[in-house]
């Protein structure tokens, strides 16, 4: 999936898994949505196998077709719980390249799926896959939580109101010296006819061994916002027109009006591997659009203008077009 050209502006247009994904709005986000195959072992592995190119850019950014290739599991476990009518499995595979966290289970006509992933460029930082294995097993406790409440107290004959499912699955944006831009693609399903997807971002400072927000990059969200402009509002309204035909920017109505920066989530790419000289702007599901619309990504250059608003201890890392 390639949202109308503008991942590969970012250096995210090779994505191997398409997935519903979400994005935190300032409403809730977790809307039901069908039930639908996660990541399936050799999909996982496909991803985990993607080349590293430190330098450049690692795993979604530099892997190419010829560079994705699957690799065999260093390890996986299947539990079967024979005590119920419940069928559970859960593995967890790893590979040099990355580690997936895969969990289903089926039980009394509800389906649960969970499934956590970090390539391998987050491997070979282990503060950074501390990190997320602790953010995945946090995860997978209040997901499974979830779903036993969802058994408990949902009508029997109801099978979406009985069935769960989550996914994230950490892509490389972007290696520059010193730092690690990386998305995450999210999915989320808690009963009913469709549910929310949309986008994390994410930045290892290797010098300060922490992870931030792409927009903690900056000094504000709304100092980044006034500079983008009016690129953004403009190339905005330009994916409108592609998807709607005849387009008119309408102040009055939200899904016609100007979107900011702080409804989106940030993303740093980068075109050479040594600065951070591009900004990813996104919006989720209900933000630039109806749902049906699905979600916006817009690529605009760090110009002076943006550099300007990047907080002084990252400022280095930043390189103005």
């Amino acid at each position: 999936m390639n949202w109308g050209g503008v991942l590969s502006a970012i250096r995210l247009d090779q994505l191997v898994l398409a997935v519903h994904i979400y994005v935190i709005l300032p409403f809730d986000w977790r809307i039901p949505m069908p039930v639908r195959s996660l990541l399936s072992i050799a999909a996982v592995l496909a991803v985990a196998g993607c080349s590293v190119s430190e330098g450049t850019a690692d795993d979604t950014a530099s892997a190419g077709p010829d560079n994705v290739a699957a690799s065999s599991a260093a390890s996986s476990a299947t539990v079967v719980d024979g005590a119920s009518t419940a069928a559970a499995s859960a593995t967890a595979t790893s590979s040099a390249k990355g580690v997936a966290i895969v969990q289903k289970e089926k039980k009394d006509g509800g389906e649960w799926e969970f499934a956590y992933s970090w390539p391998g460029a987050v491997v070979a930082r282990p503060e950074l896959a501390a990190i997320l294995k602790k953010e995945s097993d946090a995860a997978l406790k209040s997901e499974r939580a979830e779903y036993a409440d969802a058994i408990a107290n949902s009508p029997p004959d109801c099978t979406s109101c009985r069935s769960r499912s989550y996914e994230k699955e950490w892509k490389v944006v972007a290696s520059v010296p010193g730092y690690l831009s990386l998305s995450a693609n999210i999915s989320t399903y808690t009963g009913g006819a469709h549910g929310m997807y949309g986008r994390e971002s994410s930045v290892w400072v290797e010098g300060g061994k922490k992870l931030v927000k792409g927009v903690d990059l900056f000094t504000s969200a709304a100092a980044l916002d006034k500079a983008l402009q009016p690129a953004l509002c403009k190339a905005l309204d330009v994916e409108r027109a592609k998807r709607r035909g005849d387009f008119k920017p309408n102040a009055d109505y939200g899904f016609d009006d100007c979107q900011h920066v702080k409804d989106a989530t940030v993303f740093v790419g980068s075109s050479n591997g040594k600065a951070f000289d591009r900004v990813g702007i996104y919006f989720g599901p209900y933000v630039a659009g109806p749902y049906a619309e699905g979600d916006y990504e817009l690529t605009l250059p760090v110009t002076k203008a943006v550099l300007a608003t990047v907080k002084p201890e990252y400022k280095a890392a930043f390189a103005a077009k």
